[in-house]
């Protein structure tokens, strides 16, 4: 058991410029269209993580040749086939996009990860398969572990699925879907899928490599996509910096009256993580964006937000710890779905909120959070990196905040403790 990390209080204002890694979506996305190619691939600035790690072995034990010095990797496609034993680890992309790859293989693809991945939902993944012909043996359970009986092919054609506790399971289907004989008609039957923009992002990365892609999301209820079936066009990508990941070090201008910039950010995007930029101004911080990156100045007085995070819940912890330290209520609407996620984020926000002395209570789909005096406490990580870097946040401003496991970060966000520890020094992070 690691020793409790003691969050380091901000003695005066961060001042600094940040340089974030590699989205873990894109690189991931990327690397499986790349696997699935008609010839090899490029991925620069690849994100470096636990998440990418866990997606490199688990393509590689499926026949695909990855190489590179880290950041900059080429991926020459293979024959998929197994025997193979995928560890999914903790990583939602790897549990749901790698099964929807195995099913192209020959051979039994065993998968399990940690144990927490073992109470992750994965039933519209194995069920959407299982409708596509493929078997998979779940002993019953429909989670990890289980194993794909892999045939060489998978025919395709249509399947429906509900996706409101992941959009995670459309974009499975989607990256794969090319390479089906027929293609694949994803229909979502269920409340609205959370996380659209991943999907957008799934999507644009298909058509970027050449594949016809058909999207009909005028219900959110019962939306539907396409993909023809056709060549997957291999293709050299750059990775954005993933936004997602800057949400701790733009917070920590927000609560400091500091400035961060984050070099790199994107004029257009499909990252979830830009909602940052609307997110942060409603909270009263001065946001800008130019050639420079993205610029925050936190603000004398931070506000409370009113906000359905419906398509951005991957962003509810670090909002959740602003909205802490904000000077008016904060009501954090439509994530209900994150009680599925690493752990069940709202039970955990709930808890670690209340242990450091905020009014937080949770609500059928989401959080609100009133002021309170905040004092010190164990914040629990709960193997979840978007908690431990909240924690960390409130500890720039709150003494005694210790976070049990601040290296549970390294699942997206490689060496954080001494990003922060930059950060606090007034140093480039």
């Amino acid at each position: 058991m690691p020793s409790p990390w003691n969050a380091p209080r901000a003695l005066t204002a961060v001042q600094t410029t940040v340089t974030v890694p590699g989205s873990k979506s894109v690189t991931n996305r990327a690397l499986v269209l790349a696997a699935l190619a008609d010839g090899p691939s490029r991925i620069d600035d690849a994100l470096v993580a636990r998440d990418t790690s866990l997606m490199i072995a688990a393509l590689r034990s499926l026949g695909t040749s990855i190489d590179g010095d880290a950041t900059s990797l080429t991926v020459e496609p293979g024959t998929l086939r197994g025997p193979a034993t995928i560890d999914c680890g903790l990583a939602g992309t790897v549990m749901r996009f790698v099964p929807a790859v195995a099913a192209l293989a020959t051979g039994d693809i065993a998968f399990d990860g940690d144990e927490r991945a073992r109470s992750r939902p994965m039933s519209p993944v194995i069920d959407a398969l299982r409708q596509l012909g493929t078997t998979v043996d779940d002993h019953g359970t429909a989670s990890l572990p289980f194993t794909v009986h892999a045939t060489g092919s998978v025919t395709g054609d249509e399947v429906t699925l509900d996706a409101s506790a992941s959009s995670q399971f459309v974009s499975a289907l989607l990256l794969a879907g090319a390479r089906y004989d027929h293609g694949i008609t994803v229909r979502h039957r269920g409340t609205a899928v959370p996380s659209m923009p991943h999907i957008d992002m799934s999507v644009a990365m298909l058509r970027e490599r050449g594949v016809t892609v058909d999207v009909d999301v005028t219900d959110p209820s019962a939306a539907t996509w396409t993909v023809h079936p056709g060549t997957i066009a291999a293709l050299d990508v750059r990775v954005e910096p993933d936004l997602s990941n800057a949400a701790p070090f733009l917070a920590a201008a927000a609560v400091t009256r500091g400035r961060v910039t984050i070099t790199g950010w994107p004029r257009t995007t499909t990252q979830a993580g830009d909602a940052l930029r609307a997110l942060l101004a409603d909270m009263g911080c001065n946001v800008t964006l130019d050639d420079g990156g993205l610029t925050l100045t936190g603000p004398d007085e931070l506000l409370g937000i009113d906000v359905d995070l419906h398509d951005v819940g991957e962003l509810t912890p670090v909002i959740a710890a602003l909205a802490a330290l904000a000077s008016t209520p904060s009501t954090l609407r439509g994530i209900a779905h994150l009680r599925g996620h690493e752990t069940d984020r709202l039970a955990a926000l709930e808890h670690d909120l209340r242990t450091v002395g905020a009014d937080a209570t949770q609500t059928d789909d989401g959080l609100h959070i009133a002021p309170a005096p905040l004092h010190g406490g164990a914040w629990l990580a709960y193997d979840d990196h978007r908690m431990a870097t909240a924690g960390a946040v409130l500890g720039l401003v709150v003494d005694g905040i210790t976070v049990d496991d601040i290296d549970t970060t390294a699942k997206t966000l490689p060496d954080f403790p001494s990003r922060w520890a930059a950060l606090i020094g007034h140093g480039t992070a």
